[in-house]
């Protein structure tokens, strides 16, 4: 899905800040919502990890810059609530402002009127057995598509149309692009594939440079380069 969320490789964020000894939560108001998502999650509202990563791609993308890390998996829970039919938005809103929201204060959900309907997960496990054979063998040289639907997928705006070498395969996983909208799990063969930075980001960038994806077949193409 192309959004404010695929924000690899772009300039203008500045360098990543690590904190020495960081802690799980900040403020007691993460453990809540991490807490809230695991509760969400064994009920079965959330349907599946690769369906809640896709709903905090779809919430405000201003939020989506501002809220930080636990404030972008709110705003994707309540757009999963209220997809499910568990709690309605106009509650969501009056439910924040009292207690204390601004009538004009930004609600970083945003469901979409005909949801994908996703069960829940079969299984808590991602990899599963293939009976065809992959495609591709490690030193092999591929480029990445650049036809990506409309949905959720793992492969970054930054590294389409891009070419690379195998340097692992990871037999079949479930395939993130169909789990999360409900049409199956798909499993797809997983390789671990190499890029220079000068390739991903042109002359300019770090010729030391090596960037490693985890990226599934349908990605992917030989390339002759």
């Amino acid at each position: 899905m192309d959004g404010i969320h695929d924000v690899g490789g772009m300039h203008g964020f500045g360098p990543i800040e690590r904190e020495a000894d960081e802690p799980a939560f900040h403020e007691r108001w993460e453990a809540a919502v991490f807490a809230m998502l695991m509760a969400v999650g064994r009920a079965g509202a959330t349907g599946n990890a690769d369906r809640f990563r896709h709903a905090i791609e779809r919430i405000d993308p201003v939020a989506y810059l501002s809220h930080g890390y636990y404030g972008r998996w709110l705003g994707g829970l309540e757009t999963l609530l209220i997809e499910a039919g568990i709690i309605e938005q106009s509650d969501l809103s009056a439910r924040a402002r009292s207690l204390g929201a601004r009538s004009d204060a930004r609600i970083a959900a945003r469901p979409a009127a005909d949801p994908d309907r996703v069960p829940a997960a079969a299984r808590a496990d991602n990899r599963r057995a293939l009976d065809n054979p992959p495609r591709f063998a490690t030193g092999d040289p591929v480029r990445t598509s650049t036809a990506v639907k409309p949905g959720h997928t793992r492969l970054p705006r930054y590294a389409r149309g891009k070419c690379g070498r195998v340097v692992c395969c990871h037999d079949g996983w479930v395939y993130p692009d169909s789990h999360a909208h409900g049409d199956g799990e798909q499993p797809n063969h997983l390789y671990t594939v190499a890029f220079t930075g000068t390739e991903l980001w042109g002359a300019d960038a770090d010729p030391n440079l090596r960037v490693q994806l985890d990226l599934f077949e349908p990605y992917l193409e030989l390339s002759d380069v």
